[in-house]
């Protein structure tokens, strides 16, 4: 004998319910909490957004460009580089951009005056090893410590983690 659970409305209902709740929980998590930090020493300015890969290969064409980015921050001792993110393209620092932060462009906690570099709750934000949309103009002539990098982003005025 066929069991006629599967066919009861409440049963059915509480399935596709239970589906829902499923979809909006994951693209809630989904989304996670961005962290956001801005200055105001470039407003008005129209960055032109580009892909890592596109900036590296044609640095020469974005010198002294207002561009925006993504790739993975990297920090430690004389080293402040972004690279990219990519698992199919080379990581060493010839393809990688300084990343010259300045007290030029304070960076802020939107809505409060809570700056980037400053502890929070006695803590630093930690920002290594993570993926970052930063805005900035783009210096060929500057190639960061050592000279290891192709070019470097400086006048940074904005940044976007998780």
């Amino acid at each position: 004998m066929a069991s006629t659970c599967a066919k009861h409305p409440c049963i059915i209902l509480f399935n596709k319910t239970f589906f829902l709740l499923a979809i909006v929980t994951a693209i809630q998590g989904c989304k996670g909490n961005k962290l956001t930090y801005d200055s105001n020493c470039d407003e008005g300015i129209a960055f032109k957004k580009v892909k890592f890969n596109e900036l590296v290969s044609h640095i020469k064409t974005y010198d002294q460009q207002y561009i925006e980015v993504s790739g993975t921050y990297m920090e430690s001792k004389e080293q402040s580089a972004l690279y990219n993110d990519s698992l199919f393209t080379d990581h060493s620092n010839k393809h990688a951009l300084w990343i010259n932060f300045s007290q030029d462009c304070p960076l802020y906690l939107k809505g409060t005056h809570t700056g980037l570099f400053e502890p929070t709750n006695g803590e630093f934000v930690l920002v290594n090893n993570k993926k970052l949309k930063i805005r900035g103009k783009i210096d060929l002539h500057n190639t960061g410590h050592l000279g290891q990098y192709c070019a470097a982003i400086d006048r940074i005025s904005f940044v976007e983690f998780k």
